[in-house]
């Protein structure tokens, strides 16, 4: 597959594991805690049942977002930032060219 094509979504393999770890990750626990946390007292008896609740909500909405790997955007980046500066240079060179055609 080409780097072009991995900007297709339905070129792109399916979500891994290793794509979507970051979902999975001590972060997520984290924010879960956090909101968890964030209840008022008198719901907190509900504690770690929040908390799951939380990371289950969490990690479903996240899992439907349209992510890409950071290694794929970092392709992508370098592949945008060759292609600008292949394109700057025609620009000069398509200028010298109309330079040397005009007449003066």
């Amino acid at each position: 597959m080409s780097a072009l094509g991995k900007c297709d979504p339905a070129a792109r393999d399916p979500v891994s594991e290793a794509d979507v770890s970051f979902i999975n990750s001590n972060g997520l626990d984290d924010l879960a805690k956090r909101l968890a946390d964030s209840v008022p007292e008198s719901l907190r008896a509900f504690g770690r049942d929040l908390e799951s609740n939380f990371k289950a909500v969490l990690q479903a909405q996240l899992a439907k977002l349209d992510l890409v790997t950071r290694q794929d955007f970092d392709v992508q980046a370098a592949i945008l930032e060759r292609t600008q500066g292949k394109l700057t240079a025609l620009e000069a060179r398509l200028k010298d060219l109309e330079a040397k055609l005009t007449p003066q």
